[in-house]
């Protein structure tokens, strides 16, 4: 293993000093850089930004010694049970090996000798291309992926998160070996000038239109690609629902960081009848949790900027505002929206909202739920409330998504014990805890074998004879192709 891309794996492993956090859980001294007001409220950046952050770090640290070691796997003969093969001229078949039944010698000495084993390889130098609306988060969960799997990185941030990319750039440099660590600046030039030049692997974060450009950047040097795309991520309400369990829970998913997460429902499928239900519901939680006047509460935050503000301006245009609707263009405002009516094909059933923007679409039946889901792009996420467990284990068996979660959000995305990532037309790749090293690392098998033994394995060899096929085939399971005498 180089030196050039194994240096990263000592320095995480010996990252603890003597009061027990590591020297990333102390990347900015004094207050924490939280996203400046009044774009995320403190609780959220505290909730969705640092703690996971935390968690990530904590957990490969505690964990990197025993995610590097080579993992053993069986390397025993398979062969068809009960089948004993006596070698035409008995021993001497065997080159007068004194064998009896091909099985009971092959088996032990053919296989039991070897190692076999995978062993986790960084790829090399990894591009990370961060995005805007978890700028630490999703700048630092892949980073500690790619250094525990022992590559060196190239960190390129959001410019449009300019705070956040100014406290990084600042930052990071004073805690990352420069010799494995580098990060660049600047906006959708300088990524496209990163992406001519050849990496072992990109991990991008962002759009299904940037995904494609950065997936064909990549495929011209053959390199691995992870995308974690978004999607429009449907949300189904049984009528069998608590109407005030489903609006608090949806509400909060659907307004967290003012809508700006790839994870969040994105709209809801409901009968007529369990709309009547929501609607009132949802109007007393975002009061609730907003006050009468949402624009003044330190609870919701703004739109990052005006082309974004801009974009969502324009479909509060679509179907009739039911809850909401309320915007203003100096304070990039956009009050908690509910939208009723939509059409499939009306723009805000067309693109991901990424904004306090909530639109219900009208189902008649749990079917037709499902058939509306599945004719669209496969989401990043998708969450079905129901107090039948039988109708929320039918969503998840009928439709394929990213993530799924059952009578909530995204708490899924919480739990680095589970895989985050999305499918088709929502991203490729999976990451979090042990996911994010497994994802860059390099996963090379090896087979360690003696010199000796060379009679029994010189029946592969030519000249080839019906004999030595019949006993090859024997001492090998057709169905697994598992023999270790080729």
């Amino acid at each position: 293993m180089s030196e050039r891309v194994h240096r990263s794996r000592p320095w995480l492993e010996e990252a603890v000093p003597s009061q027990g956090s590591g020297r990333l859980l102390t990347l900015v001294p004094g207050p924490r850089p939280a996203p400046a007001p009044p774009l995320q409220p403190d609780f959220e950046s505290e909730v969705s930004e640092f703690s996971m952050a935390q968690h990530e770090i904590h957990l490969a640290l505690r964990n990197l010694r025993a995610w590097m070691k080579d993992e053993k796997v069986p390397r025993s003969l398979v062969r068809r049970p009960g089948v004993r093969v006596e070698p035409e001229g008995g021993a001497a078949g065997l080159g007068g090996l004194g064998a009896s039944p091909l099985t009971t010698t092959l088996a032990p000495q053919g296989t039991q000798l070897d190692r076999a084993f995978i062993r986790k390889e960084p790829f090399g130098l990894v591009l990370i291309i961060v995005p805007w609306n978890y700028p630490l988060n999703l700048t630092l969960v892949p980073l500690v992926g790619a250094l525990a799997a022992g590559n060196c990185v190239v960190l390129k941030p959001s410019e449009i998160s300019k705070n956040m990319e100014q406290v990084l750039a600042e930052v990071l440099p004073r805690y990352l070996d420069q010799s494995c660590f580098a990060m660049v600046l600047g906006g959708p030039e300088e990524t496209g000038q990163l992406l001519e030049h050849r990496f072992d692997y990109i991990f991008f974060t962002g759009s299904p239109r940037v995904g494609r450009i950065v997936m064909t950047a990549a495929a011209k040097h053959l390199t691995p690609v992870t995308l974690e795309l978004g999607g429009k991520n449907p949300c189904y309400v049984d009528d069998n629902c608590d109407p005030e369990t489903v609006a608090n829970r949806v509400a909060f998913f659907r307004y967290f960081n003012t809508g700006q997460t790839c994870v969040a429902p994105d709209y809801v499928l409901c009968s007529p009848e369990m709309q009547e239900r929501l609607l009132p519901a949802l109007q007393s939680t975002i009061a609730r949790f907003f006050g009468e006047d949402p624009r003044s509460s330190p609870n919701l935050g703004r739109i990052i900027n005006d082309k974004h503000f801009q974009r969502l301006q324009g479909l509060l245009g679509c179907g009739r505002v039911a809850i909401g609707g309320q915007s203003d263009q100096s304070d990039r405002y956009i009050a908690p929206t509910v939208l009723v009516d939509v059409q499939e094909t009306e723009p805000v059933m067309q693109e991901e909202i990424f904004g306090p923007i909530l639109p219900i679409v009208n189902v008649r039946s749990l079917d037709e739920a499902i058939d509306f889901i599945n004719r669209r792009e496969k989401p990043l996420a998708l969450y079905a409330f129901s107090k039948s467990s039988e109708v929320v284990k039918q969503v998840l068996a009928r439709t394929s998504s990213g993530g799924f979660c059952g009578n909530d959000g995204f708490m899924h995305v919480s739990l680095a014990s589970l895989p985050f990532g999305g499918v088709g037309a929502s991203g490729m790749g999976r990451y979090h805890g042990k996911f994010s090293f497994d994802t860059f690392s390099h996963h090379r098998g090896c087979l360690l074998r003696s010199q000796g033994m060379e009679k029994i394995y010189s029946i592969r060899y030519p000249p080839y004879t019906p004999r030595n096929l019949r006993m090859l085939l024997v001492a090998m399971e057709t169905r697994s192709c598992s023999c270790t005498l080729l």
